[in-house]
């Protein structure tokens, strides 16, 4: 591919301040799109949209992805810029609560749900007209290995990442027909602080090392190693392109190929 194959797209993306979504609209801006990045963040937004790199292509807002006023706002403000939406990645989520089922507060349990899988549906929602204006586009729900397999001690958020499974194959049966394609990707373990906070919160939980969690876990992938940001920004940035106009409904795991959840 050629080093602006996303030249003249427009791609949104959902928590894109940091981590895996900066990723993402990194390799998006590098390759010519005009990237629109919403991140509650307000921090982490500042240090991003500074960076004189981007500063022609990236349009940045601190928006509260629960909230589905401010979702709706969001697009406006979308619309008074461009006329038509390339690619939606949802990136948003949280990790939740680590515990067992019986020991789960309630809020915390509506937090990962509301957060996880409500906030896929108001981007989602408000961005389909924008999506429709282009004969052709791409959404990208990111999901988790913990939506096929389960994920001891973290019940919330393995519910919501099914529910991203079932909401991405629905809508590619209902985009479809507007040459819309929507896919998933299901990130194994990925290297960083916030896989560092759930190792830290099951070692709590269990009263075993982090150290030993942190082996643990990679073992269960045949590549005994976790992942990076980058290797989920690879993936997104293929199915964004033209090379992925044939893959709809589909679950792209990029995790060293787990083979067993503890």
């Amino acid at each position: 591919m050629s080093n602006k194959v996303l030249n003249n797209k427009n791609i949104v993306i959902s928590a894109a301040a940091e981590g895996i979504g900066w990723s993402i609209a990194k390799k998006c801006l590098d390759n010519g799109a005009k990237v629109f990045v919403s991140d509650k963040n307000k921090d982490a937004i500042n240090i991003i949209k500074n960076q004189k790199k981007y500063k022609k292509n990236l349009y940045t807002k601190v928006l509260d992805a629960n909230n589905y006023r401010e979702v709706e706002k969001y697009f406006l403000f979308i619309k008074h810029h461009i006329k038509k939406i390339d690619g939606l990645i949802n990136n948003v989520g949280i990790a939740g609560p680590t515990s067992k089922i019986e020991n789960i507060k309630i809020n915390d349990w509506r937090e990962t749900i509301d957060t996880n899988i409500n906030s896929h549906f108001y981007f989602t929602k408000f961005a389909t007209s924008l999506l429709k204006k282009k004969s052709g586009g791409s959404i990208i729900n990111v999901s988790s290995t913990a939506g096929l397999y389960g994920f001891p001690y973290r019940s919330p958020y393995a519910a919501t990442k099914w529910a991203i499974i079932g909401i991405t194959k629905t809508l590619a049966m209902e985009m479809g027909k507007h040459n819309i394609r929507v896919n998933a990707i299901c990130p194994g373990s990925v290297e960083g602080n916030r896989m560092k906070r759930v190792i830290r919160a099951k070692s709590k939980i269990s009263g075993l090392s982090y150290k030993s969690i942190k082996k643990d876990l990679e073992s269960m992938v045949s590549l005994n190693s976790f992942v990076s940001k980058e290797d989920i920004s690879n993936m997104a940035f293929f199915l964004l392109t033209d090379e992925a106009k044939k893959i709809s409904g589909q679950i792209m795991t990029v995790d060293g190929n787990t083979e067993k959840m503890n």
